[in-house]
């Protein structure tokens, strides 16, 4: 909004459903900057570029390194045990395979994403492909929602789960569907759902 002055505007490109994209903000003065990362790297990147671009590098370099080194150390503690077969559902109905840097968090957390590419999006799939792949387990991370309205919208769909499935429901709003620092909570919440208290 023009009155509110503002000398920077951040945004996004990797969705035009989420956030509005860098094309479409209005012009009101403001420096635009768009952040895009692909994969868990790329947000460390990202974290670290709008600091530099906000003149607080040094904050953003150790928010960065925070955050990769919080999910080195879950890959560390689950590189011996079981990696379940997992689908992280980032829509429902459709389901959508999970794309970016989420299947990167389940394999750091220990698990095995069974239709998720990592460093492209997320892509439509059906229930009957999902049981073709064989998951374990599955992830209700519908992108936006939070574990409880996760919970609600798969009980519309709960027809079309395996009974073999178990399920659980995050919050993928928070911590999984944003390409920001918080991403490495999201590993360590994957942990504590593939393998138990860490």
């Amino acid at each position: 909004r023009r009155e509110l002055r503002p000398d920077v505007i951040v945004t996004q490109d990797l969705c035009r459903v989420c956030a509005v994209s860098s094309d479409e903000v209005c012009d009101v003065g403001a420096q635009v900057i768009s952040l895009d990362p692909h994969t868990i790297s790329e947000v460390a990147d990202s974290v670290r570029h709008l600091a530099n671009m906000l003149n607080v590098g040094s904050q953003g370099n150790a928010v960065a390194d925070r955050m990769l080194d919080r999910i080195e150390a879950v890959r560390n503690r689950v590189s011996t045990k079981h990696r379940p077969r997992v689908f992280f559902a980032e829509w429902l109905s459709p389901p959508f395979a999970s794309g970016h840097w989420i299947p990167e968090m389940v394999t750091a957390a220990g698990g095995i994403e069974v239709l998720g590419t990592p460093g492209i999006a997320s892509r439509t799939t059906s229930w009957e492909e999902v049981r073709a792949a064989k998951p374990e387990l599955v992830i209700l991370g519908p992108c936006g929602f939070d574990e409880m309205r996760a919970l609600s919208e798969a009980e519309a769909v709960r027809h079309e789960f395996d009974p073999a499935w178990k399920t659980a429901a995050v919050n993928a709003d928070r911590y999984f569907a944003r390409p920001a620092p918080s991403i490495a909570d999201g590993v360590e919440q994957l942990a504590e759902i593939f393998h138990g208290a860490l």
